[in-house]
């Protein structure tokens, strides 16, 4: 078992879905295997495309659908309202972006934040073939969000905070760039609270989404902490024996009360990532 830095996890993740990116450029499918996000750990039918209904893939164009790498549908659970501004962490080919931006309407904005060029670039040429003019693509990364406080109304994610190695930033960030009482709807994948990071190790890859975990209890006190309300979070299918695919939702506070954040350590994963 060896440890692996926050700055080699990142570097894991980045390469693997620059790759991804390359191969839809290239006319294939994304190139992770058969799922698990960017592994090849678990079923396909828990990831990708495959949770997206025939009329959510009919508005946007095959290589959105074909990047896709998440374990969910956030759009389904977000509730995006007309005009309102939207940020998707991790925005990887755009297809959650695009669907958002359509749903919030031309008075709306909606914002990708990816921090793969070739990601970025992909996610750009499927907003113009689709014909979406209110989406903005940036370049960073989540632990650092670069856009300013209380700007957005809703963030989604999908299977991109579990990549992070510094949750509790990325917790943090996103209740920083939210108004008071805006609201989160994130897919990601959760662990049972029985599960030790080892445990969680042992079933899969941080590139795959699996490592990278959090468990139900330290997501649901990570926001806590992070100054949200109304927190829930729902498994929706198994991934792996005691991970399961989740959707994570939550309120800011109008007044939120920051606790010292707990402290999250990334798995340590045999090979790496």
């Amino acid at each position: 078992m060896t440890t692996t830095s926050a700055d080699e996890l990142r570097e894991a993740v980045r390469r693997r879905y620059a790759e991804s990116a390359r191969a839809v450029s290239e006319g294939s499918d994304a190139g992770c295997g058969s799922g698990s996000c960017c592994g090849d750990e678990t079923e396909a039918a828990n990831f990708g495309e495959g949770l997206y209904d025939a009329e959510q893939l009919g508005e946007v164009p095959r290589a959105a659908a074909r990047a896709s790498l998440g374990c969910g549908n956030p759009v389904l659970v977000a509730d995006l309202k007309e005009g309102e501004t939207v940020l998707d962490l991790g925005s990887g080919g755009g297809i959650d972006v695009i669907l958002s931006a359509r749903r919030v309407g031309d008075t709306g904005l909606a914002y990708g934040l990816d921090m793969t060029d070739e990601m970025l670039a992909l996610a750009r040429r499927n907003a113009q073939e689709a014909e979406v003019r209110n989406a903005i693509f940036l370049k960073g990364v989540i632990e650092e969000i670069p856009l300013p406080a209380d700007s957005i109304d809703a963030v989604i994610s999908n299977c991109v905070v579990n990549l992070s190695s510094e949750k509790a930033a990325v917790l943090t960030e996103i209740a920083r760039v939210l108004r008071p009482g805006g609201r989160i709807g994130i897919s990601d994948i959760v662990a049972e609270d029985r599960l030790s990071p080892h445990e969680r190790a042992e079933r899969g890859s941080y590139v795959g989404c699996i490592a990278g975990a959090l468990s139900k209890g330290e997501f649901e006190g990570g926001l806590e902490a992070a100054g949200f309300e109304q927190i829930s979070v729902e498994f929706t299918h198994e991934v792996a024996n005691g991970m399961h695919g989740a959707i994570i939702k939550a309120v800011k506070a109008a007044q939120p009360e920051r606790k010292d954040l707990p402290v999250i350590q990334p798995a340590e994963s045999a090979g790496c990532c």
